[in-house]
């Protein structure tokens, strides 16, 4: 009993120590500025960046530029809706989170900040690996204590840079940002973006509490979400009408999905078709 506990213990323990994927910071040269980042920071993953607090205190306005992939990146995933799931992804996380802060409008409306993010880099999940991995962990849960963590193979990852300008196009913050998915934290999804759009989110968090708050983010966030994140991420209608350009969100049937390793295209709400008159 002793080495099949010992045995149960080992294993997540020798996935946590090795299953993780190491994506390099990437410049794509679309930032207004690099010389004011800092030098790399992060333990999961890593990041270079840059805030002006002072600015930002005086934000009343801001406005999101849909992300954007650099050519190399683009190429690394075939799929035009693919790549937009993460792009959406990462938007409509960014939106949200702001609107505690800040009024978010539409994109190409004045604004006090505008917001601009590019996909440097993104590896693919391996679907037939996030197929097997599924299998196992969701198979161990029915006869182990605890289920057995991803199997460190075949994790995809994700490099992004953004930066906020003012109306006049001075640089008021910056971010360069890369994070591999790993076995605890990620959960496999049958789809080449699987990682990638869980990150997204990753990203979109660090960055908007760094907006936020005016100041390098530190750590995790142990504060409870507001009403109006709460509700978005349940899948509602979002505090300001500009989110809705980036979907809603998939709420609790996308958890469950994700649990099960189904593609997040099965539970993504797209973007509404915008009206035209």
């Amino acid at each position: 009993m002793f080495a099949f506990r010992s045995l149960c213990f080992a294993v997540p323990l020798t996935l946590a120590v090795t299953g993780c994927t190491s994506v390099p910071l990437k410049e794509g040269g679309t930032l207004t500025s690099y010389s004011n980042l800092g030098v790399p920071k992060g333990t999961f993953g890593k990041r270079r960046l840059y805030v002006d607090g002072r600015h930002l205190a005086t934000v009343k306005t801001v406005s999101i530029v849909p992300t954007a992939y650099s050519f190399s990146a683009a190429s690394r995933i075939k799929s035009e809706a693919d790549r937009s799931l993460v792009s959406n992804a990462l938007d409509r996380a960014l939106c949200v989170a702001l609107s505690d802060k800040y009024q978010m409008v539409s994109t190409g409306q004045p604004a006090d900040l505008t917001i601009r993010s590019v996909v440097t880099d993104i590896v693919p999940t391996n679907k037939a690996m996030a197929g097997v991995a599924t299998a196992v962990t969701v198979g161990t849960g029915f006869v182990l204590p605890v289920s057995v963590p991803r199997l460190p193979f075949g994790l995809g990852g994700l490099a992004i840079e953004a930066e906020a300008v003012d109306g006049g196009g001075a640089q008021s913050a910056a971010m360069v940002w890369a994070r591999g998915a790993n076995s605890i934290q990620n959960n496999p999804r049958v789809s080449e973006v699987g990682d990638a759009y869980g990150l997204a989110s990753k990203f979109a968090s660090d960055f908007s509490r760094m907006l936020i708050s005016g100041k390098e983010p530190k750590g995790l966030s142990l504060s409870l979400p507001s009403r109006q994140r709460m509700q978005s991420w349940l899948g509602g209608k979002p505090k300001y009408s500009a989110c809705d350009a980036f979907g809603r969100a998939p709420g609790l049937v996308g958890v469950v999905a994700a649990k099960y390793g189904a593609p997040p295209e099965w539970t993504d709400k797209k973007p509404k078709p915008l009206m035209t008159h």
